[in-house]
């Protein structure tokens, strides 16, 4: 009995609509992804400092200090998440496999390392945010973390994952 091998064209335009769909999913359930991605920093959080750390995932929120003088609540916004890095990386990914079928592979290696990438580096940002709080106090911390330093961590490291997409997808 013979088996039926799926076409290379047919498997490539499903990885397309694949990747929009992921797309689209993401911008539906970003709140389920925010809900995750600050579980995430709850976890990486008390891996890292132990005691004082609790997650209300229902709110987005990470809480830190907790049992000091200081403890400080971190709410995953809409705008603070690694989603609307990770979002472009899959449309582009998409358009360069249906504009080149042959680099499908590469594209979605490219596509799982700068997404790992940018999830990690927003888990950056936010130790370098609970970092410099619990340095710098809540106010001059919470300052400092969230509009110079973290802003930099993202920047910086979106670019890398960015430039890492690109040179991974189209080397040869």
């Amino acid at each position: 009995m013979a088996y039926a091998v799926p076409r290379t064209g047919h498997l490539n335009r499903v990885v397309v609509v694949a990747l929009v769909v992921a797309a689209a999913g993401l911008v539906l359930l970003h709140r389920a992804y925010r809900t995750a991605e600050i579980a995430l920093s709850g976890l990486v959080l008390s891996v890292l400092s132990g005691d004082g750390v609790a997650v209300v995932a229902e709110r987005q929120t990470v809480y830190f200090g907790l049992g000091s003088d200081t403890p400080l609540g971190l709410r995953m916004t809409p705008e603070c998440t690694s989603a609307f890095l990770v979002l472009p990386l899959l449309l582009v990914g998409a358009v360069m496999i249906a504009l080149r079928p042959r680099i499908t592979r590469r594209v979605l290696t490219a596509l799982a390392v700068a997404t790992a990438a940018v999830v990690v580096v927003n888990q950056l940002r936010v130790l370098t945010l609970v970092g410099l709080v619990d340095a710098l106090g809540v106010d001059t911390g919470y300052y400092w973390g969230h509009t110079l330093l973290g802003s930099m961590v993202s920047v910086f490291g979106g670019a890398a994952a960015l430039v890492a997409f690109v040179w991974l997808a189209t080397r040869k």
